[in-house]
């Protein structure tokens, strides 16, 4: 039996996964990112050098790969540019460790009228250390959370355009980032493009992670037929329950195959593109889509809504009041 790999700090521990021999693997690193850059390096790093040394051809990291933070004048002091030194530093690294990676970064903009905000950018880094493909988040995650506003639109410039898939070692991998997991028509027009692998690099909250985190990442690829990859931020051991972690690896079938603890963590997968054409082939749902039923409805704006405020919050037992009502 193939074994799926999990391990926090120093407890190693084995986790059975598909019984499929494991011949191309992939790491999910679960990070614990704050504003020191350096540290967060320093961590990326150990963990990428584990991936490696366990087999993986490729690594995926988390949103905010490079420093966790909020708000404008924190992003505006340590965003980069695409030739900045940490990215040169996450390229130097898959080339000392001959893997591919998957992560974000802040990039600065080119435009002399957005000194503030950056584009959150998921770059792909071959084993060669070159950056094969960037994809900048289209959806911003503007809601409120348990009381508190968040407004990433005004730390982030949204992208235009989705990134098509790329073909690394491990599959063609489609580009998602964080609050896009929420957006189906996304993961279904990189999945339409070929997509065998689509990737949601994330920072969830805990409130939203513990209600929504599972269940979407199991329907994006049930609805997509593809392997699911999602590396979170999580917060250390011990300390208050802000960011989610749970970052996990989900089959075509809509199986958990591997997933970390809490805390700094790694886990392995092997991507079985055999066994993702066989569900396909016996689950032939894209030859069963009726395009010409669902796109007057698509192209249509939507329905107008009245938004307006709780007076209270509706998921009191959950800590999930978004603040919200739909009438």
């Amino acid at each position: 039996m193939w074994r799926g790999v999990s391990e926090q700090n120093s407890n190693k521990r084995l986790k059975m996964a598909t019984p499929n021999v494991a011949s191309n693997l992939v790491a999910v690193c679960q990070l614990t990112c704050t504003t020191d850059k350096e540290k967060n390096l320093a961590d990326a790093k150990a963990l990428i050098a584990r991936g490696a040394q366990l087999g993986a051809k490729m690594v995926f990291l988390p949103e905010a790969t490079d420093f966790f933070a909020t708000g404008c004048d924190v992003n505006s002091e340590l965003m980069e540019s695409m030739d900045g030194p940490t990215l040169l530093a996450y390229k130097e690294i898959a080339k000392e460790y001959g893997v591919w990676l998957s992560a974000c970064f802040h990039i600065k903009s080119d435009d002399p009228s957005e000194p503030k905000r950056s584009y959150n950018c998921h770059c792909i880094i071959s084993d060669r250390g070159e950056v094969v493909s960037g994809y900048d988040k289209v959806h911003l995650f503007d809601v409120t959370v348990d009381s508190t506003a968040i407004q990433e639109s005004s730390w982030t410039i949204p992208g235009r355009k989705i990134t098509p898939p790329v073909a690394c070692p491990v599959g063609k991998v489609g580009q998602c980032i964080c609050y896009d997991l929420r957006f189906p028509e996304l993961a279904l027009s990189l999945a339409k493009q070929g997509s065998d692998i689509i990737t949601y690099p994330s920072a969830f909250t805990h409130s939203t992670g513990a209600a929504h985190w599972e269940p979407l990442l199991r329907a994006r690829a049930i609805e997509t037929q593809c392997y699911v990859i999602a590396a979170g931020q999580s917060n250390p051991p011990g300390q208050k329950k802000e960011l989610y972690g749970h970052s996990m690896v989900v089959d075509p079938w809509g199986q958990i195959i591997a997933s970390c603890h809490e805390g700094l963590d790694i886990c392995i997968a092997n991507i079985d593109l055999e066994y993702l054409q066989g569900i396909r082939a016996r689950m032939p749902v894209w030859s069963h889509r009726r395009d010409d039923v669902y796109q007057p409805v698509l192209e249509d704006s939507g329905p107008d809504l009245d938004l307006k405020p709780f007076s209270s919050p509706p998921f009191d037992g959950l800590g999930l009041g978004l603040g919200l009502q739909v009438q």
